[in-house]
């Protein structure tokens, strides 16, 4: 009777694990990449229907031309909201000088939040077809009194008495408007982590006799922009995304020949899910790169605790 009333409690001891057993798959199952089967199955479709649609293929063929400058626009403009928002970010700290805090911190702080505040297309338009060519009639105008004054800056006086707005290339103020965009929020990734340095440390480089300059260059830079690099790639990733607003002011990106080639054929489909798909592979290859960089930090900073 023992060995019998053992198997039954047995028994529904294991019935009521076994529940609990299931559970757990199903949630595990659930957390699956289902997402990348999905878009497998996105990918295989339409492979399948470009092979056997020639206006696929002329898509293709007129848009990838697109691609480089694409890509070239993103990096620049990254490369500069780089430089633009780590100055922005050392500037942006308060100190005990009424004049650093007046003259410095303020403008700074004024910047930040007003670029912040105004979406990205609205700045592209404003700063290529309003800032860029005031910017120059004022270069021109300065060049002019430079020159009759006998000042010639080794040639940069005439040079931007006769520079036109045909000379700066819709690219080119696109590229800078985006750096300026970006620029606000990089400068904020990058105050997130000079902040994040605790205080003590800096108060051991001074006193060993370090200058502000080589504290910042050896002991806070360092390690502040180590724990900020992965939100540093997700804004890669938007800026490339955002790249695709550079097709309202001319640029030939990959946006404005899929448009062009939509327009030509009297289409729809066959350019925009070109485009799709090549900002969709872009943007997964980047995010999976960031993801591993966020895998290798955590470990080294599990190896350093």
């Amino acid at each position: 009777m023992n060995f019998v009333s053992n198997l039954r409690s047995e028994n529904l001891s294991e019935s009521r694990v076994n529940p609990q057993k299931n559970n757990l798959v199903i949630i595990r199952l659930s957390r699956g990449p289902w997402w990348l089967l999905a878009l497998l199955a996105f990918v295989l479709w339409f492979a399948i229907d470009y092979a056997d649609n020639n206006l696929y293929q002329e898509a293709w063929a007129s848009i990838r031309e697109g691609i480089i400058i694409t890509i070239r626009v993103s990096v620049q403009a990254y490369a500069i909201a780089l430089a633009m928002g780590l100055a922005l970010a050392l500037l942006r700290r308060p100190s005990r000088s009424v004049f650093y805090n007046l003259f410095v911190y303020q403008p700074v702080t004024t910047y930040t939040e007003l670029i912040r505040g105004i979406p990205t297309l609205v700045l592209l338009l404003y700063i290529v077809f309003a800032l860029i060519p005031q910017m120059i009639n004022y270069g021109n105008e300065v060049g002019a009194w430079l020159l009759e004054r006998n000042i010639t800056l080794l040639g940069f006086s005439a040079y931007i008495e006769q520079l036109t707005t045909r000379d700066v290339s819709a690219e080119r103020r696109a590229i800078f408007a985006l750096a300026v965009s970006y620029s606000a929020f990089l400068s904020e990734i990058f105050r997130a982590g000079i902040e994040s340095i605790e205080d003590g440390q800096r108060e051991a480089a001074r006193s060993l006799g370090m200058s502000d300059l080589q504290m910042n260059l050896y002991i806070v830079l360092p390690q502040a922009i180590r724990n900020v690099l992965p939100p540093l790639g997700n804004d890669f990733i938007a800026i490339l995304k955002e790249s695709s607003l550079v097709s309202t002011v001319g640029v030939a990106d990959i946006t404005n020949l899929a448009r062009a080639f939509n327009s030509a054929t009297f289409t729809v489909f066959p350019g925009y899910n070109i485009i799709a798909l090549t900002y969709l592979m872009l943007t997964l290859s980047l995010s999976i790169l960031v993801k591993f960089l966020e895998l290798l930090l955590g470990r080294s900073r599990q190896r350093d605790r």
